[in-house]
């Protein structure tokens, strides 16, 4: 039995449920999901959390009974009757959106019938092992412009063991969550104040998006990348041109200034597209890879908006490459590995990759979509790389190659994408000389490395649970001074590390250190110095790692020089 029938099964019962305990309720559509299934449902007053705990006991009673999932084909005519009579609008719509004059309908014993294809289990006893998560909001559809339903999710497994084993795996979840950490650590905020989707990075924060951007500057530079900066708005025309005014226009900010509309930047593309048309380019200029840390903003709706991971405003490791036909594909495999180095650096050992195809709107000839497919399809057969088909999710000037990162929970997370774009040199007339001096087209790749840098740093936080490796911490090692006896040793410790470029905070508020301790570990410091008057007077230091197998441990009697040389080879090696 698939899992995905044993959730829709159970999503089945649960409207159910909802039903006979709130008769009233409106129901609209309840698939399952990756980790489970929802409801969503068109309730007067919302519903609460302890809710909750009555709709699993109802659904518990549904279970018990035992009752049957019978599947029977009605004509429009009595599915729209027997809908309206019960006063199901959301139904009535639905059906209304089917072209088949058949629809399908699933009768639980005498007591719930719903629109729906199924499949279903047998039985509702079926189901073993359940259990409702959470309520949201969600407009009907999509639609901001249509009604907002309640959503109940909830999860299915096929024993009770999966069941315990991923809810303690939610659990885990929730501590690592970028949003809560984020505040704790002191690193960002998002106020409604300030808008949504809107990042505010706080010092600790912005050091660490630093680290991460130095580090990416002077890898792609070691790798023949060019730095460029680009404006943040531009004309329309340069949109229109693009193909983004007609194909991505509602996730633009659009204004006038007298009298001409221009744009906010949703992509870095156009101006890196208007450098290399900047001056003649001969087929010895290529390839040309230009490099930029561009900030974009896009206007995703509020309903999708989640911290770091969806916001409006946002920083990609954006470049682009121009090449040759003869070059795209080694290219291609450079960016893979570039890539591959990239995650390892940051301490992701696994990924997923996908490949998109074409979708249903898009730019450029058939011949040319062919071409750019296969050049990334067979970058990775050649690669070795297992990569799933991902139908009609391409980039809508061409197709493109995902490779999302698997965290310390086993999760995905998007973050590099290569797409292969015949289409816009086209539309911007690019052209080098070739080696027999004709002008030719250059083909296009579009790339990023960890994608938007705010979702990386999301990722980032959760995969590490907010302790991150020494080379990337904000602050490497926290002094805690027991007494204020020891405040000018622990100052002139801080100079030391300081001089050797080492991070470093110090806590002299007068507190006792076991306090002071814990507030160092609740702040992920990698490494907590313990000064006391034992190691003033023999001058040296204790040292409690909260990273590797010491963890937790405090280390007397310390050599300030061999413990700066330990925490300089962890910056070194990235570690």
């Amino acid at each position: 039995m698939e899992l995905d029938t044993l959730r829709h099964s159970c999503s089945h019962i649960m409207a159910q449920a909802v039903k006979a305990l709130y008769p009233g309720v409106k129901v609209a559509i309840g698939p399952s999901i990756e980790d489970g299934f929802y409801y969503d449902f068109d309730k007067s007053d919302p519903f609460v959390p302890e809710d909750l705990k009555k709709i699993e006991a109802k659904m518990k009673e549904i279970i018990k009974k035992n009752l049957l999932f019978e599947k029977d084909e009605w004509d429009k005519d009595k599915a729209k009757e027997y809908f309206k009579n019960h006063q199901e609008t959301y139904k009535l719509e639905l059906i209304d959106g089917l072209v088949d004059e058949k629809v399908f309908i699933y009768k639980t014993g005498d007591e719930f019938i719903d629109l729906c294809k199924g499949p279903h289990v047998e039985k509702t006893g079926r189901i073993k092992a359940f259990k409702l998560l959470s309520i949201a909001g969600a407009y009907w559809r999509g639609d901001e412009n249509k009604p907002m339903l309640q959503r109940i999710y909830g999860t299915c497994f096929a024993t009770k063991d999966e069941l315990q084993s991923y809810l303690e795996r939610l659990e885990e979840a929730k501590k690592r969550d970028h949003r809560k950490l984020g505040t704790e650590l002191g690193l960002f905020e998002m106020s409604p104040e300030m808008g949504a989707g809107l990042v505010l990075y706080h010092p600790k924060g912005a050091l660490l998006r630093t680290l991460i951007e130095d580090y990416e500057k002077s890898e792609h530079r070691k790798r023949g990348y060019e730095l460029v900066i680009g404006p943040h708005i531009l004309k329309s025309n340069i949109w229109v041109r693009s193909g983004h005014y007609d194909y991505y226009k509602e996730n633009m900010y659009i204004f006038n200034v007298e009298d001409q509309e221009y744009a906010v930047k949703p992509m870095n593309c156009p101006g890196h597209i208007m450098v290399y048309k900047s001056t003649t380019r001969s087929y010895r200029d290529l390839p040309l890879r230009l490099f930029e840390l561009g900030t974009v903003y896009r206007h995703e709706k509020s309903g999708v908006l989640h911290g770091l991971l969806r916001v409006r405003g946002f920083t990609q490791d954006d470049a682009h490459i121009f090449c040759t036909e003869d070059s795209l594909k080694k290219e291609i495999k450079d960016v893979i590995d570039f890539v591959i180095e990239t995650m390892k650096v940051f301490g992701f050992e696994e990924w997923h990759i996908e490949l998109s195809t074409r979708p249903e709107k898009s730019i450029g000839s058939d011949a040319d979509w062919v071409r750019a497919t296969n050049a990334l399809t067979e970058s990775l057969q050649e690669k070795k790389l297992e990569f799933d088909i991902n139908e009609g999710d391409g980039a809508f000037y061409g197709p493109k190659i995902d490779i999302k990162l698997k965290d310390a929970l086993g999760r995905l997370w998007q973050c590099a994408t290569i797409q292969c774009d015949f289409a816009l040199p086209e539309r911007f007339d690019l052209n080098y000389i070739a080696s027999d001096g004709k002008q030719k087209r250059p083909i296009m790749l579009h790339r990023v490395l960890l994608g938007s840098l705010e979702r990386f740093m999301g990722a980032l936080i959760e995969h590490y649970a907010g302790a991150l490796p020494v080379w990337l911490s904000p602050v490497q090692v926290q002094i805690v001074p027991v007494t204020e006896n020891q405040h000018m040793y622990a100052k002139i410790l801080k100079k030391v590390f300081d001089a050797e470029e080492i991070r470093t905070g110090i806590d002299l508020r007068s507190e006792k250190v076991g306090y002071k301790i814990r507030e160092a570990v609740m702040q992920k410091a990698p490494y907590i110095l313990v000064i006391g008057q034992r190691e003033v007077d023999g001058c040296y230091i204790s040292v409690r790692s909260e990273r590797g197998e010491e963890k937790g441990k405090i280390i007397s009697e310390v050599k300030l020089a061999s413990f700066i040389n330990q925490v300089k080879e962890d910056i070194l090696y990235k570690k």
